[in-house]
């Protein structure tokens, strides 16, 4: 185990512009003492410090058992690469705040990470991780800046933090299995969203997602699926349960013409959508389409449930003033007594 005591390191970078090594700071390995306990605040290098090509401020790779907690703050300094974004190519070049990569049974707790120049928390290739007790803070004006993005990583619990961001408050991407997502506060944002999945003809493959007892304030979306045209896979076995909205646009939102390009031609191959269950929804939407199934029509959703939904409109100025829903070659239940009704799925 590696012992990482990581305090007040503030603007700091090595001479040449690229990566400190812990073990130059005293971190060692020991196996006896905590893992990395962050106290005070780490604040990044401003952009010009930065290393050209840098992926990630602070990683972790290949550590397994690791432990991080304490009630410190990252400081990502994203406001030095922000401004970017609005001239198009420099804003793909913005480095992850805290990246863990090949790290099984990882637990990170009690932390705050703010501001990060592009995602706050990333997992790749891990397994067997809890993160709780966290709390991840950036303007909703920020771009891309996801508050933890997962891909290719199985049993994975997220459970009780706050997370506020410019983008998804958690994104689940391709190869993701046995994710569970519970009790988070999540807004600003884009939502707890699947995707994007199939972008460039690729393959999207998630499984077992399970999202309990999460809230969305003034959110993009609330819970989504997003996919591209002429992708190829599966999205299967997901479920959103016991969902409280507070003026969130796009409440419940499969969407498989997914494209954030000027343009996209329409395609028929897709990542196939099947078994997702949103039940117990309870709030209000900032969007009259409240429900919406946007499915492909060449590939479809099959098995989709509706149940316990009762989203009532934000900006209500008249009686006539009512959420409704929106389908496109979805298939499966709706209870009747749903709010919006959803006629697609009724039988």
């Amino acid at each position: 185990m590696l012992l990482l005591c990581m305090v007040m390191v503030e603007g700091r970078s090595s001479p040449n512009g690229g990566g400190l090594n812990v073990l130059d700071f005293g971190a060692v390995g020991n196996g006896q003492t905590d893992d990395s306990q962050v106290f005070g605040k780490i604040m990044a290098p401003s952009k010009k410090n930065f290393h050209s090509g840098t992926k990630e401020w602070l990683t972790f790779d290949s550590v397994n058992g690791l432990i991080v907690n304490g009630n410190g703050d990252i400081d990502g300094y994203g406001s030095s690469w922000w401004g970017s974004c609005d001239n198009g190519n420099e804003c793909s070049g913005r480095p992850t705040a805290l990246k863990f990569n090949n790290c099984n049974y990882l637990q990170v707790s009690g932390v705050s990470i703010t501001n990060a120049q592009h995602n706050h928390i990333s997992l790749s290739n891990c397994a067997d991780v809890t993160i709780f007790n966290i709390k991840i803070t950036a303007p909703d004006n920020t771009p891309n800046t996801d508050g933890i993005d997962i891909s290719h990583s199985t049993r994975v619990q997220i459970q009780n933090s706050d997370i506020g961001t410019g983008d998804d408050c958690i994104a689940i991407n391709t190869g993701c299995s046995y994710i569970n997502i519970t009790g988070i506060n999540c807004g600003p944002g884009h939502g707890i969203s699947i995707g994007s999945l199939g972008e460039d003809h690729s393959e999207g493959i998630v499984e077992e997602v399970h999202v309990v007892g999460c809230t969305f304030t003034g959110t993009q979306n609330g819970a989504r699926i997003k996919t591209w045209q002429g992708g190829s896979g599966y999205v299967r076995k997901v479920s959103f349960k016991d969902i409280t909205l507070y003026d969130s646009m796009n409440p419940i939102l499969i969407d498989q013409y997914y494209c954030d390009d000027k343009e996209c031609k329409n395609q028929t191959s897709a990542v196939s959508i099947s078994d997702v269950s949103f039940i117990g929804f309870t709030g209000t939407s900032a969007t009259e389409a409240a429900v919406q199934l946007l499915c492909s029509k060449s590939v479809g959703c099959d098995g989709i449930l509706l149940d316990r939904i009762n989203i009532t409109t934000s900006h209500k100025q008249s009686t006539e003033d009512k959420v409704f829903s929106e389908c496109i070659n979805a298939h499966g239940t709706s209870s009747g007594s749903n709010i919006p009704n959803v006629p697609c799925l009724l039988h």
